[in-house]
């Protein structure tokens, strides 16, 4: 295996790092094409009470997020080993879900880690495999102070394309692919 110049390196891991954030976009704009271009054919996925392929857990979450009001992914440390055409990376995570129950909504947070393996076919590095381990979680009733029945022309958290990110600029797209040397 030829050794990797640091930019190579520097290039892969923000590749790297911008598939992981697109990931947490595509959840909650439950943006399930967007989620779909980010693993490979063959990729899985352990969520826990989740286990099988990216493409059984595409439904699977869209399912799950159409149970919630709202929901956001806060992503936070990332640390990519690269090896080659193969890389694993561990992820911190803060996931804010607003739920509708009798009674009133609540707020579930969820804290833990992704640990995510990532390979590169075709000069294209895309999701093999994710784990999400859970660290923590907590609920509470929910607090939220927007008037979300009548806010205006300002849309906070929208799902879909609808969302104002989506006019701003084209992120939504599978981010291109770099070539470089090795």
């Amino acid at each position: 295996m030829a050794t990797q110049s640091a930019i190579d390196a520097l290039i892969d891991k923000q590749t790297i790092t911008e598939l992981i954030y697109r990931l947490a976009r595509s959840i909650d704009r439950c943006d399930a094409g967007l989620l779909g271009s980010l693993f490979h054919p063959d990729a899985t996925d352990d969520h826990g009470s989740f286990v099988g392929t990216a493409a059984d857990f595409i439904p699977w979450v869209m399912g799950v997020l159409g149970t919630m009001e709202r929901t956001q992914h806060v992503i936070g440390n990332i640390l990519i080993d690269l090896d080659g055409d193969s890389a694993a990376s561990e992820t911190y995570f803060v996931a804010h879900h607003v739920i509708a129950r009798e009674g009133g909504e609540v707020l579930m947070l969820a804290a833990g880690r992704y640990l995510d393996r990532f390979e590169r076919r075709d000069g294209q590095w895309k999701f093999s495999h994710r784990h999400a381990v859970y660290d923590w979680s907590s609920t509470a009733p929910a607090s939220d102070i927007w008037n979300r029945a009548d806010p205006g022309v300002t849309i906070f958290g929208q799902r879909g394309t609808a969302d104002a990110s989506y006019a701003n600029q084209p992120a939504h797209r599978p981010a291109p692919v770099l070539q470089h040397a090795h």
